[in-house]
């Protein structure tokens, strides 16, 4: 049986124009760099001299995409996507996601889970709406041994760039008192970490959040912007982040 042949983000090749402008639009999104017209040609299964045409339309209808041929092409903030089809596997992604938010955060960010998909569900046709409420792909729910630290005030600190005053437990049991800049959180399986700049280190520091005797927020603002500091955890530790 042959293999239907898909576009990058999971549509049918040959699909309409109207579509596959959408498709188009939605792979622009994803990056933040300039994408080459050679690359976007290939992701959405047309011709160089069809993608061309295709960033003409999109301009004449608002969205502001700047390059030319060469040199790439990108997409800035402020274009609104009218409401788009999406694909089997786009479903499954999204859903697969927010059941892993569900069994694995916190309760906010369990709730929020749970209303995106309702507002997703809720803007799709029948057809695959029935997919989003049936999906097969399951993920099991993070049995807690002990009671978690409020995670949710960390993110608020992180989004408010508060600093906190914490008392820590390392792994040999000694506990040592910290002024820290929350900057990033990460979820691992059975295992929070927070990714904070440490005054008494005088670097970046990783605290699991288990090991946390105290928090406290304190009334001090980051004397740098969270996003550069996020920026430069990465460059140190060789992430790549393109989203």
């Amino acid at each position: 049986m042959p293999v239907e042949k898909r576009t990058a983000t999971g549509y049918p090749c040959g699909m309409s124009r109207s579509a596959r402008l959408l498709d188009l639009l939605q792979i622009l999104r994803t990056h933040r760099r300039p994408v080459s017209g050679a690359a976007l040609a290939e992701a959405t299964g047309v011709s160089l001299r069809t993608l061309y045409r295709d960033i003409a339309t999109l301009q004449a209808q608002g969205a502001d995409i700047t390059g030319e041929p060469g040199l790439g092409y990108i997409l800035h903030p402020g274009f609104l996507l009218p409401p788009i089809m999406l694909s089997s596997e786009e479903i499954e992604a999204l859903v697969l996601g927010a059941r892993w938010v569900r069994a694995n955060t916190d309760d906010r960010l369990k709730q929020s889970a749970a209303h995106a998909l309702a507002k997703i569900a809720a803007a799709l046709p029948g057809d695959l709406r029935r997919e989003l409420e049936t999906s097969a792909l399951l993920v099991p729910t993070r049995r807690k041994e002990s009671p978690e630290r409020d995670v949710a005030a960390l993110r608020d600190a992180i989004k408010a760039g508060v600093k906190l005053d914490i008392a820590y437990r390392d792994e040999r049991a000694q506990e040592t008192q910290r002024r820290i800049w929350p900057v990033a959180l990460g979820y691992f399986e059975g295992l929070r970490i927070l990714v904070a700049w440490c005054e008494l280190r005088e670097g970046f520091r990783h605290f699991r959040i288990d090991r946390m005797i105290d928090v406290t927020p304190t009334q001090e603002i980051f004397p740098r912007r969270g996003e550069v500091l996020l920026a430069e955890w990465r460059r140190a530790n060789g992430i790549v982040h393109d989203l």
